[in-house]
């Protein structure tokens, strides 16, 4: 995405369209981290913002949260912001770069760390505690629209809860959206499509290695004998983490991927031959191997949106042409399924995003295609 194709459609936008597409215009800017002429174009939108910590019940224990305080509330409802599998939470910089972003459009915004997200878990608690932070919001002012709703968003695997967790019937009527970046409609079959490469629509597409590491670290106890299993999961989680620094320390990230290297060499049989695969990349060896522990896990509806409740809300889901974690096909299944059930949905597949992030390599037409998604979303 080119500052000078950026301006190129903003002109277009605000020359001819007018002002209602603003905000989605400076969102995209603000999220894509353009400077220069795109950002002087969309500046006057966005708001400064207030960080600051809180700490909401749940039915599991406190849970520590950050409040997203724009400098100027115009009315705009409140939004709970899901984040993905990720060990550094609600701390994770791309997570909080997007809640301040959104915040930046007006909008008082609430992260909430759900502990088994940050130890690469996918659990039903976690949705009770996304929906738990959810009854807390509404009952709170200060995060109701002028109609008493609030919006709610998730990323990755947390897009995916977020929507199930907006369906429960205590919340249900008061959730005005729900949307989901990069996020997954059927838990079972996103960890078969990362264990065979193959989507369901039979498109092959070969998975990334970080998220089949994962589904390794969930399913160890039913591969390895038990004293091998947290030895394993040890291993397991440096090579998480090396993979989490790469992206923006690559020294550290070295020594740690050195680090998962060094503990697979201390792993017994079969353990040993597992990380060797893990650290080697080998999704082709690895994937088949893990796939017959499957049968058995991520079957629970509160874990799949297309098997609970639908959401009585409007849903909003965008996802990455090429994603390879969660693939695009989850979305479009998904739309499919909750439109069946009467639920208006806005489906935007793009090659601006890659898994959860956005990507600056694209045309005006998918900027545009952005923007226009963007503009519903904040206006719902």
């Amino acid at each position: 995405m080119t500052t000078l194709v950026v301006v190129a459609v903003l002109i277009l936008v605000l020359g001819f369209v007018g002002r209602p597409y603003l905000r989605g215009a400076a969102f995209v800017v603000e999220a894509a981290g353009l400077n220069g002429w795109a950002h002087k174009l969309t500046a006057l939108q966005i708001q400064p913002v207030e960080k600051r910590d809180l700490s909401v019940p749940s039915r599991h224990g406190p849970l520590r949260a950050y409040a997203y305080q724009p400098a100027h509330y115009r009315g705009a409802r409140g939004v709970l912001l899901v984040p993905g599998v990720h060990a550094a939470g609600i701390d994770e910089p791309r997570l909080a770069g997007f809640a301040e972003d959104l915040a930046g459009m007006g909008h008082r915004v609430l992260t909430v760390e759900l502990p088994d997200l940050t130890h690469y878990q996918i659990t039903s608690r976690t949705t009770d505690m996304i929906e738990d932070a959810a009854a807390w919001m509404l009952r709170q002012p200060e995060y109701q629209g002028g109609d008493g709703r609030i919006g709610m968003m998730g990323i990755s695997f947390g897009g995916g809860l977020a929507l199930v967790a907006a369906g429960r019937s205590a919340i249900a009527s008061h959730i005005a959206f729900g949307m989901s970046l990069g996020g997954h409609g059927d838990l079972p079959r996103t960890l078969r499509y990362l264990c065979t490469g193959v989507q369901a629509d039979g498109a092959v597409r070969p998975p990334h290695d970080y998220g089949l590491a994962i589904v390794l670290l969930n399913v160890a106890d039913a591969v390895v004998p038990p004293s091998q299993v947290q030895p394993l999961r040890d291993a397991i989680f440096a090579f998480l983490e090396a993979s989490r620094l790469d992206m923006f320390d690559k020294p550290k990230a070295a020594a740690e991927f050195a680090r998962a290297k060094a503990l697979e060499a201390t792993l017994a049989e079969p353990a040993h031959t597992y990380m060797g695969y893990v650290n080697a990349r080998d999704v082709a060896r690895l994937g088949p191997l893990l796939l017959p522990t499957l049968a058995a896990r991520g079957g629970d509806p509160s874990l799949s949106p297309a098997r609970s409740q639908p959401p009585r809300a409007h849903v909003f889901l965008l996802h990455g042409t090429d994603d390879n974690v969660v693939p695009a096909i989850e979305s479009l299944l998904l739309a499919q399924h909750l439109r069946e059930r009467g639920v208006a949905v806005e489906l935007l597949e793009t090659p601006l995003i890659t898994h959860a992030e956005v990507d600056r390599s694209s045309t005006a037409g998918d900027i545009w295609r952005l923007i226009h998604f963007w503009t519903k979303l904040l206006d719902e």
